[in-house]
């Protein structure tokens, strides 16, 4: 169950911007008074008792993180003791995005989040993000802060194309009691203001080309996994291939990963579908990454990971051979 699962979220740390100036020395010590108020109501939030003791701590907690952030410079605090929070920065550090969820009883999920601008004077610049993701059937959308497909962020790409900065963010919903989602989707600004999904994701170079995605979303067994991430390496977008395990393709609760990878690379602009990954770039002898059955008592809700990270944390962790 969820609530027994291991909390380890990361937090990245932001780099050097051009605005380096933190809170005072008074501003400080009121935002670590705030964060510890923020922590315990982040708590109950996700552990408190019946929806109406999540929701009251829910109702808390807005207000008590937006005093918080009106603090001069508090993009400058990290925020890190609040465990069940997710909180992203893009690598210039120009933003950063607070995401969280809360459980109902009925085992469905309901986000919130709010992006900080980080601004020159240290004043805050927030938008709220509104989750209308339960009231529309048409996922493929471009929309502002108001109309926001809701999830937990948990990695942000940011790229440069013609003179405007493009920030994709990948996201994990755990949804429902059936089935969860992985998404990619664009961030861009529009004259200061934030948009989200735009015509970023191609399929112009397969052999059957299909429309291009406002937003990319994987949904697929509860109790299955699924890797949905920006690779280093390859440097792409890389994801598993998901297909019906009991043939109703229409069911997407029933969708696992046959251990094949398709991807997205960055092209003109665009994440270019990439239709399978691996094929022929693999020494000889060697395999496609093959994931391990993942204990469910080790998902973390604000740091969804596949199975292949556990495996490679794992492997990290045993020490090194002795030469004899």
């Amino acid at each position: 169950m969820i609530k027994k699962i291991i909390l380890s979220l990361l937090f990245l740390v932001p780099t050097a911007g051009i605005w380096a100036q933190r809170p005072d020395a008074a501003g400080y010590a009121r935002l670590r008074k705030d964060q510890d108020t923020l922590q315990q109501l982040s708590r109950e939030i996700f552990a408190g008792k019946g929806d109406a003791g999540r929701e009251a701590a829910t109702e808390q907690f807005i207000p008590a993180l937006v005093r918080a952030l009106k603090t001069p410079y508090s993009f400058r605090f990290p925020f890190d003791s609040l465990r069940t929070v997710s909180i992203q920065y893009p690598q210039d550090s120009s933003f950063r995005i607070f995401t969280w969820a809360l459980e109902r009883e009925t085992g469905f999920y309901r986000h919130y989040g709010a992006i900080q601008m980080n601004t020159p004077d240290g004043q805050l610049k927030l938008f709220p993000l509104f989750d209308i993701s339960d009231y529309i059937t048409n996922t493929d959308t471009i929309a502002g802060n108001k109309a926001w497909y809701g999830c937990l962020y948990y990695n942000i790409v940011q790229r440069h194309y013609f003179n405007q900065e493009y920030y994709t963010l990948f996201g994990w919903d755990a949804n429902n009691p059936r089935s969860q989602k992985k998404l990619v989707e664009m961030l861009t600004f529009k004259k200061g203001t934030p948009v989200f999904g735009g015509p970023f994701f191609s399929y112009a170079e397969d052999s059957v080309p299909k429309p291009t995605r406002n937003r990319f979303i994987l949904e697929y067994k509860k109790e299955s996994t699924a890797t949905l991430n920006y690779n280093k390496e390859l440097d792409m977008i890389v994801f598993d291939h998901l297909i019906s395990e009991t043939n109703e393709p229409a069911k997407k609760y029933t969708y696992v990963s046959d251990m094949d990878y398709e991807g997205f690379k960055w092209k003109g602009g665009k994440w270019t579908h990439v239709n399978k990954i691996f094929h022929d770039a693999i020494p000889l002898g060697k395999g496609a990454p093959v994931p391990q059955p993942l204990d469910q008592k080790k998902k973390s809700m604000t740091n969804p990971r596949s199975a292949e990270d556990y495996q490679t944390e794992q492997n990290n962790k045993q020490p090194a051979k002795k030469k004899q």
